[in-house]
């Protein structure tokens, strides 16, 4: 298996963030994942156990956002580095509640468990680093990295993501 890069995609960056609430069993420790694509190809993804519990789907799913908006700021520098200057990039998350979040962090009602090192998605948001966008659950290809999944969906989302079977090319 290995990652394709076609030398004639369009340069755009996009990130999908995602989470699995409470997926571990031992201690409701919720998994986050994140993708990167430049143009069609991925150029990087992260799968890793939370910190700290989640209360709700949408605080776990707000976690992963933060953390795939950091990947991406970390992604921008070095596009910038190489001279190539990208604003308001798609950031992909299928959880309208987490979605709602940073764009109004003012429902603290609510939300003021979350830690405030998670708020920071916040500002990128507003500065116009990232732009949070819905996306379905059914086109959100980060599913790969946070749940288990059927083995025809497995394979769907692998070849989205542009990892390909390299023996077949030959």
């Amino acid at each position: 298996m290995g990652l394709w890069y076609p030398s004639l995609s369009p340069i755009h960056l996009v990130g999908y963030s995602d989470s699995d609430f409470a997926g571990y069993k031992l201690d409701r420790k919720s998994t986050s994942g994140t993708c990167h694509l430049l143009g069609s190809s991925l150029i990087s993804w992260h799968s890793k156990k939370q910190a700290c519990v989640a209360l709700s789907t949408a605080e776990a799913e707000y976690i992963a956002a933060g953390s795939c908006c950091a990947h991406i700021l970390w992604i921008k520098q070095q596009l910038e580095d190489f001279g190539l200057k990208i604003s308001k990039v798609p950031l992909l998350c299928d959880n309208a509640s987490a979605i709602n979040l940073t764009k109004n962090h003012i429902q603290h009602s609510r939300t003021k468990h979350i830690e405030i090192r998670h708020h920071f998605i916040h500002d990128h948001i507003t500065n116009g680093d990232c732009e949070i966008k819905f996306v379905s659950t059914e086109r959100q290809l980060d599913d790969i990295f946070t749940k288990p999944l059927s083995k025809d969906r497995f394979y769907s989302l692998r070849n989205e993501l542009g990892i390909l079977d390299m023996h077949a090319l030959s």
